[in-house]
C-alpha cells in the first residue's frame, strides 16, 4: 500500500520563527516532488522578503485568515482571506501583512524545490552565520531564485 502523510497541528517542521513563521507541512517525500506545502503566519505589519524571481517553480498562496499584501513588480494587491494567489517563474514577487491580525497563509511550491531553501536560512541561523542580505541572497540563488530589480523595495504601498 502507498504511504501517506498526515501532519496535524503543532506538527511539521518549523523552519522559520520571528515575523514569518513557517511551518513545512509537506517536504516533497510524499509527492516524489512535485508539490511542496507550508503554512506561514505573517505576523501584522510584517515585511516579507524583498521581491524576488523563481526560475523553476510556481509558488502558490492560499489566505486562510487575515489579510496579506503581495506586490508583484509595481502592482501592490492586497489578499483577504479565501482568495488565492498564484505565482509562475519569472514573477517578481514579495508579501507582507498591512494588518492588525496575524495573515495565515497556506504556500505552495512546485515543484518542491524551494522547500530546502527555507531549511538553509534556518541552519544558518542556528548556526550563528551572520544573517545579512548577501547571504539569503546566495542561499536563494542556489535554488534558482534572484533578488528582482528596478521595483519598489516597500511591499506596505497602496494597493491596486
Amino acid at each position: 500500500m502507498t504511504e501517506i502523510s498526515i501532519v496535524g497541528p503543532g506538527a511539521g517542521d518549523v523552519v522559520l520563527t520571528g515575523p514569518v513563521r513557517m511551518r513545512i507541512l509537506e517536504d516533497g517525500s510524499t509527492t516524489q516532488h512535485r508539490l511542496g506545502l507550508a503554512e506561514m503566519t505573517i505576523a501584522p505589519h510584517a515585511q516579507g522578503p524583498p521581491q524576488h524571481r523563481h526560475a523553476q517553480h510556481d509558488e502558490g498562496f492560499y489566505v486562510v485568515s487575515g489579510t496579506a499584501r503581495f506586490t508583484v513588480g509595481e502592482q501592490v494587491h492586497d489578499a483577504a482571506a479565501g482568495t488565492l494567489v498564484m505565482i509562475p517563474p519569472g514573477a517578481p514577487h514579495t508579501f507582507a501583512n498591512p494588518g492588525e491580525e496575524p495573515a495565515v497563509v497556506i504556500n505552495t511550491f512546485t515543484p518542491d524545490l524551494y522547500v530546502q531553501y527555507f531549511r538553509d536560512l534556518r541552519d544558518m541561523i542556528a548556526s550563528g552565520h551572520p544573517f545579512t542580505q548577501d547571504a539569503v541572497i546566495a542561499t536563494m540563488a542556489r535554488y534558482a531564485t534572484v533578488p528582482a530589480t528596478g521595483f519598489a523595495a516597500d511591499s506596505q504601498g497602496e494597493p491596486a
